[in-house]
């Protein structure tokens, strides 16, 4: 049974010292130790079903940081930051892609195929029959956010900043990482690494509606 390994005062602390970081120090990089740990925050984001519909593409390559500056409103992060992560998320499930992941069950857990075929039913019938046929792409896409905000936690309480990105051309991204025909689409991005020391931004004050405004007891 896990403890509480890590203190109430230190997840405030820390997602109290997290912030947008609009200028990063682009001598300084994440070290392989600390990069695995986020590496493995992303593979262990949870997902409906367990699906996982996404793939992280980790760019740290000056070269393709640079590419992607003009399609990212000029925002300067994308090329000084030490890994740029761009989150993307399939635009469609397919049999194959379910038989695919029943198969990495069997794999991991132990468990026979046979056994899984109501699980398999359950979600063909919910994905390809159900409400969700119509609107699996977007379905995807919000759970790829999932694992964003994954990232954006688990880097705060290591002390390493991040930029969540919205502001970007998608299409541009796709065409540049050769996402289209990979089945793939971007949903988001995100600069990690550090701050600089004269991000003004890093002193201002985190503004937020009072917790009586925001959260709701019923």
């Amino acid at each position: 049974m896990l403890t509480h390994p890590i203190s109430n005062d230190s997840i405030l602390t820390a997602l109290n010292w997290r912030y947008a970081t609009k200028k990063f120090d682009a001598t300084r990089k994440i070290s392989p130790t600390d990069w695995q740990v986020l590496e493995q925050a992303l593979v262990l984001s949870p997902s409906s079903f367990g699906l996982q519909p996404w793939k992280f593409f980790v760019i740290t390559d000056q070269a393709t940081k640079e590419a992607l500056v003009p399609f990212s409103w000029g925002q300067q992060q994308v090329a000084d930051c030490s890994h740029l992560v761009v989150f993307t998320h399939r635009k469609e499930i397919t049999p194959e892609y379910l038989d695919r992941f029943l198969q990495r069950i069997v794999e991991v857990r132990g468990v026979t195929i046979e056994a899984l075929s109501g699980y398999r039913s359950l979600m063909a019938e919910k994905i390809f029959n159900g409400p969700m046929r119509n609107q699996v792409g977007e379905w995807n896409r919000l759970q790829a956010y999932i694992a964003f905000g994954n990232l954006l936690a688990c880097a705060a309480m290591m002390g390493i900043d991040t930029c969540p990105m919205e502001g970007f051309e998608p299409a541009k991204y796709d065409e540049i990482l050769n996402l289209t025909e990979r089945g793939l689409t971007t949903s988001a991005a995100c600069p990690v690494g550090y701050r600089a020391a004269n991000d003004p931004y890093a002193t201002y004050p985190k503004v937020r509606f009072e917790t009586k405004d925001l959260v709701e007891y019923i």
